[in-house]
């Protein structure tokens, strides 16, 4: 080694070269060139970033609490068929929309009409 080549030791001195951009790094800098996987990677992360901003959900409404004509009967499989799945199983409460009470009172219908063989436990075939 030369004395001009001395090993870089930055130690606790303060001699580390400056760094902009804060916590995430100049983000002015040229970037290196991208992949075409890359691109098509980054135009569907943005795509999908425009279209989540659009999107807009209602809220789900428990169907038991807006018409308290409909009762919570196991006797009704016509009725419970909506809070099974095409597998038999039963829908959670996020997905159909009811509140705790009357999930409750359709889990409790579902198996009730299972037990007497008014409802498929599945749909597997023997």
């Amino acid at each position: 080694m030369s004395t001009g080549d001395a090993p870089r030791s930055y130690g606790r001195s303060g001699d580390r070269p400056e760094r902009s951009g804060g916590r995430f790094g100049d983000r002015d800098r040229e970037r290196a060139p991208q992949t075409v996987k890359g691109r098509l990677r980054a135009k569907a992360r943005k795509k999908a970033r425009k279209k989540a901003k659009k999107m807009f959900n209602r809220r789900k409404m428990c169907r038991f609490c807006a018409d308290s004509n409909i009762l919570v009967d196991y006797k009704d499989p016509r009725s419970l068929k909506f809070f099974i799945t095409e597998t038999g199983k039963m829908i959670p409460r996020r997905i159909s929309g009811n509140c705790a009470r009357h999930q409750r009172l359709v889990r409790i219908a579902i198996k009730r009409g299972r037990h007497l063989a008014l409802m498929p436990y599945s749909t597997h075939q023997i």
